[in-house]
């Protein structure tokens, strides 16, 4: 079996203001990120404990904060898209699986949540789109 490497970010609640509600819609009280990057496997199997040999995904998750505080977002996918187009600026990652849930969805429970996986192909376009 080929060695994998994937960085999970999970629960991460985004402090980001999503969507238009009616009086009596039920307005989200928490927008929450699962994050996975797949990077190379020479990325986490190091040969010692260096920064300089891994991923430093702290840049990222700060930028990830400040997308999400930038404006009023009408709809999560949008929001997505931006932290997607944010991951692309990283060229040690290699796929990107993203998924924004919100919660309450009726009568105070539940979540909802929008998947997205952007694969290799998919990061390289647009890597070459951002330049």
């Amino acid at each position: 079996m080929t060695r994998q490497a994937r960085i999970e970010l999970r629960d991460l609640h985004i402090p980001a203001c999503i969507g238009t509600y009616g009086p009596d819609a039920v307005v989200p009280d928490s927008h929450t990120l699962d994050l996975d990057l797949t990077i190379s496997p020479n990325l986490v199997q190091v040969a010692s404990d260096d920064m300089a040999n891994v991923f430093d995904y702290d840049p990222l998750i700060a930028q990830i904060a400040v997308i999400a505080r930038s404006q009023k977002f009408e709809t999560q996918e949008y929001l997505m898209t931006l932290i997607v187009k944010a991951c692309a600026a990283y060229s040690q990652i290699d796929n990107v699986q993203i998924c924004l849930r919100k919660r309450p969805v009726l009568a105070g429970k539940g979540s909802l949540g929008v998947r997205l996986i952007v694969e290799t192909g998919d990061l390289a376009e647009m890597r070459r789109v951002q330049q």
